[in-house]
């Protein structure tokens, strides 16, 4: 009973230390367009920036041409933003 003990300890730790480790990233860009649930940012390099219903972003902010700032964590294939920040419009040159 001892060693059965042993052995799925082992196993559990062997399956802890191979799953896929979340990694998190930044990014900066310009937003090319927004899909009709406001939830998909695609942006000009073409990155797709998933928004979770979790965070909340000014929907009206969303618009092409938008500068944005996100932090996001790669689950399932997809980027999903952990924060996302539309940076106000530079001021125009004079």
């Amino acid at each position: 009973m001892k060693r059965l003990c042993s052995v799925l300890v082992l196993a559990a730790v062997a399956i802890v230390a191979l799953a896929p480790v979340a990694w998190a990233a930044d990014i900066q860009g310009k937003i090319k367009g927004v899909d009709a649930s406001g939830r998909m940012v695609t942006l000009d390099d073409g990155t797709q920036i998933v928004l979770p219903p979790t965070l909340t972003v000014e929907r009206k902010a969303l618009q092409p041409g938008a500068n944005i700032k996100a932090s996001y964590e790669e689950k399932d294939g997809q980027k999903v933003a952990k924060s996302f920040t539309v940076m106000p419009p530079a001021p125009a040159p004079r």
